[in-house]
């Protein structure tokens, strides 16, 4: 590959808003790949802007590194992602949000149940105790005798 269609680190994090570090992070954590010139400086391939962005893009969603990483697993080595990869990779994440949305709007609506509880009557607390099944295991705040 010529000098012209590749970019140094620091080339990388300018375009990408970001610090050296924290590409240098990415590619620790296999989300992004470089090699050595022979002064044995990193370069990267232009279409890492794009992975970058993609990355920056899923943990604005909540989506994890390790999550990122595993949807970036099932991605062809070597080349350029296509549309549909990406198509691909949103599916994947459009799953996650989904149960992640209704994880997170159930415990929105359990939380009403919450003000008269301030965790101080364990009977009524919809959201670690509902229906009173901590009772079976003794009398008190069982969950917090447990920490």
């Amino acid at each position: 590959m010529s000098e012209e269609a590749v970019l140094s680190v620091g080339q990388v994090a300018k375009r990408c808003g970001m610090n050296v570090s924290a590409i240098h992070f990415y590619e620790q954590k296999g989300l992004i790949k470089s090699w050595r010139n022979p002064g044995n400086q990193r370069r990267y391939p232009r279409d890492v802007i794009r992975r970058i962005s993609l990355i920056k893009a899923a943990q604005q969603l909540g989506i994890s590194l390790d999550e990122i990483r595993l949807a970036f697993a099932s991605l062809p080595n070597g080349r350029t992602a296509t549309k549909q990869d990406w198509i691909n990779l949103s599916n994947l994440w459009k799953q996650t949000l989904t149960l992640r949305i209704a994880k997170m709007q159930k415990l929105k609506d359990s939380l009403e149940g919450c003000i008269g509880c301030g965790c101080l009557s364990m009977q009524n607390c919809p959201l670690y105790n509902p229906d009173d099944i901590l009772g079976e295991q003794g009398p008190g705040p069982v969950l917090l005798n447990k920490i």
